[in-house]
């Protein structure tokens, strides 16, 4: 396999950014993790399973499968819990369920139409017993609100001592757009403490591009604040995520207590080849500790006819980021195959990739896969921007690095490395060049990385944390 001797633009570099984000473990998945599901939840509940439920292309029932890791719900049993209805409502659209443990009891939230008509509405499932792959359910019906309008996407969180539920309807004062963001206290699973109030409409340009829609809520409480998601604009590749947040110790009912971010925080990325991600949900990896994000997008932009008759969302789940500030870091949905990770030299900062062009923000341009096997075959590694697939960091003139495209021309030894045991810290790892043995790839002084020799006491600038 060769490499062409170009790089890929003339400002091109290789760089360590000094970053004070919290560390936390890399994880690992293979996406996409299940083809033709969209709205995906999953949950880690307290029998130490994962569970996992999304809606299906067919709209006609409820589906539950469960595993011990997230990879493995990949190829676990399905099991269909309920199903449409002949008339009434549950006898049409089935749409976006969450399961959720509360008080002894399992509850799945789920939007629910009416066969031949366009009602749609918020619902909800009791089920009884350990397991909710074998639980007795029953229909606990429609959640009121404020008004019987159109009604969807129902999520349920508890902040200091009191649960609420958030979830996306049409307000008749707004009848030209397709449906706001609410929030109500809980009286008990399927009965609000109304009147309810809204704390997002679709404003804002990139939430009205199709359909006017902010839907798909879901909320991860972290560094005492609220971070609550959401999507918006048409099913395609419009589509796209946005951000709400909240003080832990604000009056959550009060509309003035969330702050929307200005810019969507994930959106369609041609690079990545990833089309309208969206309606997310929020778990943590099997190490206990880091966050992942749980979305659907679809693996190409055109689509023939109404998004919704297309069958091929897809679930989908990487790492979620942490910045200096306290706050989330969405960054781009990652290619497919093995999720990215960060490259952390234990001497500081972060190996980045920086070309001016092919990356956008901070995030992505810190985002590497490690690639098995490399270039070069064997036991190899090659190391690929994740916000750039198809490039890889290669070794430049001297002790320069640089990135170029797999093809033909140069060495595909020069982008291949050997992983070993980390030279400064075990716990860690390195780079040992594959066309010059005893080279490493390396940290140099200014921030910039090389492939080159390393000294004694140098060992910590060619050791890196996977994060």
């Amino acid at each position: 396999m060769q490499l062409p001797r170009r790089i890929l633009a003339a400002a091109a570099a290789v760089l360590a950014t000094v970053c004070l984000a919290a560390a936390s473990p890399a994880v690992s998945y293979v996406n996409p993790l299940i083809p033709q599901r969209a709205d995906p939840h999953i949950s880690k509940q307290s029998d130490g399973y994962y569970y996992f439920t999304a809606t299906v292309p067919e709209y006609d029932r409820i589906i539950l499968r469960r595993a011990q890791t997230i990879q493995a719900l990949a190829s676990a049993p399905e099991t269909t819990i309920w199903r449409r209805k002949a008339s009434g409502v549950g006898s049409g659209q089935v749409w976006a369920p969450e399961l959720h443990a509360i008080d002894g009891k399992w509850y799945i939230y789920v939007a629910l139409g009416v066969s031949g008509q366009w009602k749609i509405r918020a619902s909800v499932l009791e089920g009884t017993g350990t397991n909710p792959l074998t639980a007795s359910w029953t229909e606990k019906g429609v959640i009121k609100t404020n008004w019987d309008t159109f009604s969807l996407d129902a999520t349920t969180f508890v902040a200091n001592g009191t649960r609420y539920l958030v979830w996306a309807q049409q307000e008749p004062s707004r009848s030209d757009e397709n449906s706001s963001l609410l929030i109500a206290a809980l009286q008990n699973p399927w009965t609000l403490r109304l009147p309810a109030v809204a704390i997002s409409r679709p404003t804002l340009a990139w939430e009205r591009v199709g359909y006017k829609v902010n839907e798909g809520p879901a909320v991860l409480q972290r560094n005492g604040a609220l971070f609550l998601t959401y999507s918006a604009s048409a099913t395609d590749a419009n589509y796209c995520m946005g951000l709400l947040t909240a003080s832990l110790n604000s009056d959550l009912l009060n509309p003035a207590s969330w702050t929307k971010s200005p810019t969507p925080i994930l959106t369609s990325n041609a690079a990545t080849s990833q089309f309208g991600p969206g309606h997310n949900s929020f778990v943590v990896a099997e190490d206990g500790q880091t966050d992942l994000l749980v979305y659907h997008d679809r693996g190409y932009r055109d689509i023939k006819g109404d998004p919704l008759n297309d069958p091929n969302r897809r679930t989908r789940v990487q790492k979620l980021y942490w910045g200096a500030d306290g706050k989330p870091e969405f960054g781009v949905p990652v290619a497919d195959g093995e999720t990215p990770v960060r490259l952390r030299a234990a001497a500081g900062g972060f190996v980045r990739y920086d070309n001016g062009t092919g990356a956008s923000g901070w995030l992505p341009e810190t985002l590497f896969r490690v690639v098995k096997p490399g270039l070069a075959g064997g036991t190899t590694v090659s190391l690929e921007p994740g916000s750039n697939p198809g490039v890889f960091l290669s070794r430049g003139q001297g002790r320069a690095v640089q990135f170029v495209r797999n093809g033909t021309g140069g060495s595909a030894a020069a982008a291949s490395f050997e992983r070993r045991a980390g030279l400064g810290d075990a716990g860690g790892v390195s780079f040992e060049a594959v066309d010059v043995k005893g080279e490493y790839l390396r940290l140099e002084v200014g921030g910039k990385v090389a492939v080159a020799g390393v000294g004694k006491g140098e060992e910590g600038l060619a050791t890196f944390f996977l994060e």
